[in-house]
């Protein structure tokens, strides 16, 4: 049972109200100017005690920072290249911000400021102007702070979560550049040597890098002509980290006659736990943006292409030239591992816009002798 009682202060007379928590501990909430005002806050704690949506004000006084050094050990499931990028989000511009405010003092308007400033940018700033952040980033901070809250609200730290509502900039993908045939054999040729092979076999298959770089000689069947993907190596935190292919489901890529060559000079001599392409330490490849990205640079140059295109790029243009080839959506989204061939439509839908033609085309053929014929009877 919850008590009201008056006290004096400086300003006059005000109302406490003293009750007990749910765990059977006694508290009291002060400061209410009217007796009304404190029996309607008593009443509030009963049905609330009753419905089990009690929330303990003392709860509600921890930081962002002590939830979201336990939220980010929650997330230790992800992929050492996802939590990578998570753990640095966190610690350049989340906790900075967040860390010392207590969860039950962060307001909705807050935080919608907060979105602004990250994608705005300050360059006021001292001592050096604040760039402003991409929509990806600024989306994956907002993502942390949310869901840091949203476990707040679970634990009963505090009632709803702010953060959730906010109006978040619009993602914007980026133009996809496609080589041809007649682009890639320059820019083969333009990279020379081990380099030329990695770009013709990138471009050819659809690999990602990290896919490539931890292809083993096991994983090659030079028969069949296919590759199977199993592993994927990527560079977190300044080591190497060997782990699933980034769906974390294998696969089995082709690869064209041309390139088996290639796989031949590759796997000659080697055991099958042997990588197929080695870096110059005979280990694992790094990107050329990781270490020597001259050879890359001096080979777009030299073939006459875009310098802004990355080697990621060559994944796309595996897309545009399988299906170019007659390739489905369905065979391209098992090529590339992508999860869904929803994801694939979504990623390369302006390489199907011809497909819309064969279509009328395929109803043209099919129903023309039939329906088109009726035009002709009534003119």
């Amino acid at each position: 049972m919850a008590t009201v009682t008056p006290y004096e202060t400086a300003k006059g007379k005000r109302y406490r109200v003293r009750y007990r928590k749910p765990d059977g501990s006694q508290t009291d909430k002060r400061g209410f100017t009217t007796k009304r005002e404190a029996e309607l806050y008593a009443a509030t704690v009963r049905v609330k005690k009753a419905s089990g949506d009690y929330i303990d004000p003392a709860a509600g006084r921890e930081t962002v920072a002590a939830l979201g050094a336990r939220w980010l050990a929650s997330r230790a499931h992800l992929k050492a290249s996802s939590l990578a990028v998570y753990e640095s989000a966190w610690r350049l511009h989340v906790e900075p911000r967040w860390g010392r405010v207590n969860v039950a003092s962060i307001d909705h308007s807050d935080v919608q400021d907060w979105i602004i400033e990250l994608g705005a940018g300050d360059p006021r700033a001292k001592p050096k102007p604040i760039k402003p952040k991409s929509p990806a980033l600024v989306r994956r901070c907002h993502d942390i702070l949310a869901g840091i809250l949203d476990v707040a609200v679970k634990d009963k730290k505090i009632g709803t979560n702010r953060a959730r509502g906010v109006t978040l900039p619009r993602k914007v993908s980026k133009e996809h550049t496609y080589l041809s045939h007649q682009e890639l054999a320059a820019l083969v040729k333009a990279a020379g040597g081990i380099n030329g092979q990695v770009v013709a076999v990138l471009a050819y298959t659809g690999l990602r890098w990290g896919e490539l770089s931890a292809l083993r000689v096991k994983d090659v069947d030079r028969m069949k002509r296919r590759l199977s993907i199993v592993q994927n190596a990527v560079y977190v935190s300044g080591q190497v980290v060997v782990g699933t292919p980034k769906t974390h489901q294998k696969r089995s890529v082709p690869f064209p006659a041309f390139l088996s060559p290639v796989f031949d000079a590759a796997c000659r001599g080697k055991a099958g736990s042997d990588l197929v392409f080695v870096g110059p330490d005979r280990s694992f490849m790094l990107t050329p943006t990781m270490r020597d990205a001259s050879w890359w640079d001096r080979a777009l140059a030299a073939a006459s292409l875009s310098p802004t295109m990355t080697i990621h790029g060559l994944r796309h243009t595996a897309a545009s030239l399988a299906i170019s080839a007659g390739a489905n959506v369905k065979a391209v989204q098992k090529m590339l591992g992508h999860a869904s061939a929803a994801m694939t439509l979504d990623t390369y839908a302006d390489l199907f816009d011809d497909d819309l033609n064969s279509v009328a085309d395929a109803l043209d053929a099919a129903a023309g002798p039939n329906v088109g014929s009726l035009w002709a009877e009534q003119s």
